[in-house]
């Protein structure tokens, strides 16, 4: 198969003046069932060092990591362990509801598909140790007082992940990080991690620095794991402190995984293959068709699209190109239906999306954003819109 070289922009800041602006990097990857057809790294992964990027370097990937926590749930599901039908506060130990709709029994399939009625605000997902899901759940404001659960109205919620974690955690008796590992990191040959604990220390010391506003705000490690991986508020950094299934946010489902441009592709190409990947099956064929499957597609007034970014959702799954008024959500502006999803924190844009119908697929991030970046002609941001694009014509590469 031909492949693409690797493109490398300014392999070390000794080569660029001392007056001018270290660009942050961007990173794509193209693939297809048989491997990778080209990639693309430009800039630093850590400008103070004056370290380049490359595609094998991990970064905080944000919502992407939703779809990777998905892939575990799915496995589980496959086991026997979990249903994404039963209600579930049978695995919590507790009664999870919507004050609003007592009589309505939250499931796993809801939260996966943000159609749960539960809703984030003040960023009260992020449970620090010593908190706990059941607390945050239990405050009016972390619910939809109008749309219950099990309807079809959609919004995207990063509190159902934590829930999601939380599950998990009871279903199995272990740690959400380590149990990623074992589900799906490992089994998929993925260097990759939940919050640091579990990644190899060549990943540590590779890591990418997430630069917003010029200034490092995650992942500054200079090689040395953080001292905290979780988030504390009150008392000490002790993980002896964790109580199985108390609080699912502590390592981050909903946007703290970190990987290689590489090792998404990896997801991407067992995705591409029904749930196999170089001769090892990972999901079945039902349960990737179930991943991808839109459960919820919006229709004029069913949802809350974000300036029409969503609007088709699966389990983890987003789907692209939707002809719908309202809907802006064709980054490539060909009507071209890719699944995937996408990622936004700290200064960075990333996603992984696959054609099915084409048989290719795309990951990739750009970091160094603002807050609010310049948008593009869709509801995807400019510079997002940039990267998706340069990755789609890396992928037009012929074997």
């Amino acid at each position: 198969m031909k492949r693409l070289a690797p493109l490398f922009a300014l392999a070390s800041c000794a080569t660029v003046p001392v007056d001018s602006p270290i660009p942050p990097p961007r990173v794509a990857v193209a693939f297809d069932v048989n491997g990778e057809r080209g990639a693309l790294a430009e800039g630093f992964a850590d400008p103070a060092a004056g370290r380049a990027v490359t595609p094998d370097d991990p970064v905080r990937v944000a919502s992407v990591s939703k779809l990777v926590v998905a892939v575990g749930v799915m496995r589980l599901v496959e086991q026997g362990k979990l249903d994404l039908d039963e209600d579930v506060s049978s695995k919590l130990g507790w009664k999870l509801r919507n004050p609003a709709f007592p009589d309505r029994p939250v499931t796993l399939r809801q939260l996966l598909s943000h159609t749960s009625s539960v809703r984030d605000h003040d960023d009260q997902y992020a449970i620090p140790l010593g908190g706990s899901v059941r607390a945050v759940l239990a405050d009016p404001d972390s619910w939809d007082a109008r749309h219950g659960p099990g309807g079809s109205y959609f919004t995207y919620s990063n509190l159902n992940f934590t829930i999601v974690a939380s599950v998990v955690e009871m279903a199995t008796g272990e740690r959400f990080d380590l149990l990623m590992k074992r589900l799906v990191i490992d089994p998929m040959k993925l260097d990759a991690c939940f919050n640091w604990p579990t990644c190899s220390d060549t990943r540590v010391a590779s890591a990418i620095v997430l630069m917003q506003g010029g200034e490092a705000v995650r992942d500054d490690l200079h090689g040395i794991r953080p001292e905290c991986p979780v988030f504390v508020k009150e008392g000490p950094c002790d993980l002896a402190r964790w109580r199985l299934g108390e609080n699912g946010a502590l390592f981050a489902p909903q946007g703290g995984l970190r990987i290689s441009a590489r090792g998404l592709a990896r997801v991407g190409r067992m995705l591409l293959s029904n749930g196999m990947i170089d001769g090892q099956r990972i999901l079945s064929q039902q349960s990737v068709e179930a991943l991808l499957r839109s459960a919820w597609t919006f229709d004029g007034a069913n949802g809350d699209t974000d300036h029409g970014f969503y609007c088709r959702y699966g389990l983890a799954t987003q789907r692209l190109a939707t002809r719908q008024a309202g809907c802006a959500d064709d980054p490539e502006g060909k009507g071209r239906q890719w699944v995937g999803h996408a990622g936004e924190a700290y200064g960075l844009r990333s996603g992984i999306w696959i054609d099915p119908n084409s048989g290719v697929g795309i990951a990739y991030f750009v970091t160094g954003l603002t807050d609010d970046p310049p948008r593009g002609r869709s509801a995807f941001r400019a510079a997002e819109e940039r990267i998706f694009n340069d990755a789609v014509r890396l992928s037009k590469a012929r074997k």
